[in-house]
């Protein structure tokens, strides 16, 4: 159903492209969009027991398009060092493939908005958490289960 890597001597081991995940602090989520535009926009995220979490709006482009299609992709960039005099890059990135869901249980909700405070608030975990708890009602939370993913890096 994925494709393989054609580069395969790129291709990093699954748990390079997890840690990768868990460093990187945005990536972009690729949708289908109204019309059946693609629709591509940045998000911070976190990788967690193969899912990764992410947040928002409670309404919106992004929720009306995991609703209408929930396949999706996300792709991160770790490194990219342009080598202008050897015309190539160094770089490390990853893409994700996977199924989205709008989480409705305030308890996923709950574990989705923990694991971002993890990954960018981690010295700050109890007003996080007691920040969830405000913040619960008003926030959609989204979870993509990971059915396949990739990393990559030239060297």
């Amino acid at each position: 159903m994925f494709r393989e890597m054609r580069r395969k001597e790129k291709q990093l081991a699954t748990e390079e492209t997890i840690q990768m995940l868990e460093r990187t602090l945005y990536g972009t989520l690729a949708l289908l969009g109204d019309g059946g535009y693609p629709y591509s926009l940045p998000i911070s995220f976190a990788y967690k027991d193969n899912k990764i979490y992410f947040h928002g709006a409670m309404q919106g482009h992004k929720i009306d398009a995991i609703k209408k299609e929930p396949k999706v992709s996300l792709s991160v960039v770790e490194k990219n060092e342009v080598l202008p005099e050897k015309f190539d890059t160094l770089y490390r990135s990853a893409i994700v493939f996977g199924k989205a869901r709008v989480l409705s249980e305030p308890q996923e909700k709950r574990e989705g908005l923990l694991a971002l405070i993890e990954k960018y608030s981690s010295e700050y975990m109890q007003s996080g958490q007691a920040y969830i708890e405000k913040a619960l009602a008003a926030v959609s939370v989204m979870e993509i289960e990971i059915e396949h993913m990739t990393g990559k890096e030239g060297k």
